[in-house]
């Protein structure tokens, strides 16, 4: 990880003996609401939006980008990646919620193998990279590529996307190997998943 971020250990470790800033206690005060959020059970499927106004609505003064990586944008990472794989199931499955938050079919048109020469949000275009590296390069980003991640993404964040890409790619893949699949598979829209409710 140090690696990737361009962080020495000495740095990291120097950087992990400081106190917390305010910045920090900030962060862990809206991350411990998010929770507490979450645990209440008929708010346990709020996505980034919901969550925001939620948020607001309970005094926090966040963005919207505060609270994690943005349903469209998961979707265009996981998207990309099924056509990585070629896996015509992940591929064909569209996401309520994303689509909830704006994701049309002229978007998704736009993650094919030419995306970098497409018009796309620079945050999109980082999560894309992002997903081309996992395939190409075992998740090691050219500097260009860390700083476009670094200006898009928060490190939460860009922990939340790194997960989520590897999860996607394990799934697809997956899928694949075992076999049986029709060439294609007509595009449809699927329930997003629900975040497990704590007990």
């Amino acid at each position: 990880m140090c690696d990737v971020l361009q962080v020495t250990r000495s740095g990291f470790y120097a950087w992990k003996k400081r106190p917390e800033s305010d910045r920090a206690v900030r962060r862990d005060a809206v991350a411990s609401e998010i929770r507490s959020i979450h645990s209440e059970q008929y708010l346990a499927v709020y996505g980034s939006p919901r969550m925001h106004q939620e948020l607001l609505k309970r005094g926090f003064e966040v963005c919207e980008n505060t609270v994690g990586v943005d349903q469209t944008t998961k979707e265009m990472a996981r998207i990309r990646n099924a056509r990585r794989i070629d896996c015509p199931i992940c591929k064909a499955i569209r996401f309520a919620g994303a689509r909830r938050e704006g994701l049309t079919e002229e978007l998704v048109d736009r993650i094919r193998d030419d995306w970098a020469e497409r018009d796309l949000a620079p945050r999109h275009r980082a999560a894309l990279r992002a997903v081309d590296a996992f395939h190409d390069t075992a998740g090691a980003l050219d500097p260009a590529g860390r700083r476009e991640l670094l200006a898009n993404f928060t490190p939460a964040e860009i922990v939340e996307l790194g997960a989520g890409i590897a999860l996607f790619l394990g799934f697809s893949k997956i899928a694949v190997a075992l076999g049986g699949l029709p060439d294609e598979i007509p595009v449809h829209e699927q329930p997003t998943p629900e975040v497990p409710r704590g007990r």
